[in-house]
């Protein structure tokens, strides 16, 4: 099979064997897959990573345990737990310290024509969710789990800083939910997809000193929490999305003095994900910039990495 190999920065196509499927794990064809920021950074050198990344896929599972499986177009949560933690036992696998993650850590992923996943992580895509807008049901949940980790009051004021792929998400789920939600960020063909969705956006250079109870920092980039934290009223709450290659540096004084909570977050459940892409609620399409066939992946890399690029997609080859 076909497959991406990341190494060193280095973005190669090789010929592998066919992984062979465990018990209790799935054989899945890719269909269609994304390249967000995460991958970006593991080129840069983020967690060391060598291997094959890719975790945003529609696949269709070729071999499995359960037979209702078979032969069905699925997507698929990223964290492979080992299920018996006092993590796992609490629902919570994602924290799960013996586990794996799908193309990011201790398992290859989804960047080939073939890979694995356990049975227990897939979900059945019904057949009104075409595979372009199912692609983004992981960086959709990761939106979503924002709503679960704080509670945030109906009507109140809400910033989202960033206007890349996560922040457009981000505001667009906020907004559904009732919020008061104003997107800052750079790049007027990305803020008018935010704006045609009913999202307050801005494009001011300068940022509103201590004006936002909450405030989601989404930027890509190692100044984000910092000028989410001078956004930040007292005793507010910054919301962390990025995962950066560079440290990240901050002057910790204004977090204390101010009584600011952060909050660091992460993957969410796939369930809330899916019934928005079932109401298709969002405005998904306009954030693809580009198609490439998974042959071509390196140069589909650089295109992911050009200033202004949003979704780029990888299509596997019909079978």
């Amino acid at each position: 099979m076909l497959a991406v190999h990341l190494e060193q920065g280095r973005i190669q196509m090789r010929w592998r064997p066919r992984p062979r499927r465990p018990e209790g794990f799935a054989l899945i064809r890719l269909r269609l897959a994304g390249i967000c920021n995460t991958d970006l950074e593991l080129a840069r050198g983020y967690y060391a990573f060598r291997g094959t990344p890719g975790h945003e896929f529609v696949g269709e599972v070729v071999e499995a345990d359960r037979k209702r499986l078979r032969g069905r177009r699925v997507v698929g949560e990223i964290n492979l737990a080992c299920g018996r933690c006092l993590w796992c036992r609490r629902g919570l696998g994602r924290h799960c310290p013996h586990r794996t993650v799908l193309g990011i850590a201790g398992h290859p992923g989804a960047f080939s024509e073939f890979f694995t996943l356990p049975e227990r992580n897939l979900h059945v895509l019904p057949d009104s969710i075409p595979d372009e807008e199912a692609v983004f049901v992981e960086p959709l949940a990761a939106a979503c789990e924002i709503l679960e980790q704080v509670r945030i009051p109906p009507g109140a004021k809400v910033a989202v800083l960033g206007d890349g792929k996560l922040g457009l998400l981000v505001a667009q789920v906020l907004h559904r939910e009732g919020l008061r939600v104003r997107l800052f960020g750079r790049h007027p063909e990305k803020l008018a997809i935010a704006e045609a969705a009913g999202v307050e956006i801005e494009a001011r250079a300068v940022r509103p000193a201590a004006a936002f109870e909450w405030v989601i920092e989404a930027t890509g980039s190692a100044d984000g929490l910092r000028e989410a934290v001078a956004m930040t009223r007292p005793r507010g709450t910054v919301i962390l999305k990025s995962t950066v290659h560079e440290l990240v540096k901050l002057d910790t004084a204004p977090v204390v003095v101010n009584e600011i909570s952060l909050v660091g977050s992460r993957c969410g459940r796939f369930e809330p994900a899916l019934e928005l892409l079932r109401q298709r609620a969002l405005r998904l399409r306009e954030m693809i910039t580009a198609e490439y066939p998974l042959a071509e992946a390196p140069r589909a890399f650089r295109a992911a990495a050009r200033k202004g690029a949003l979704k780029i997609l990888l299509r596997a080859a019909a079978s």
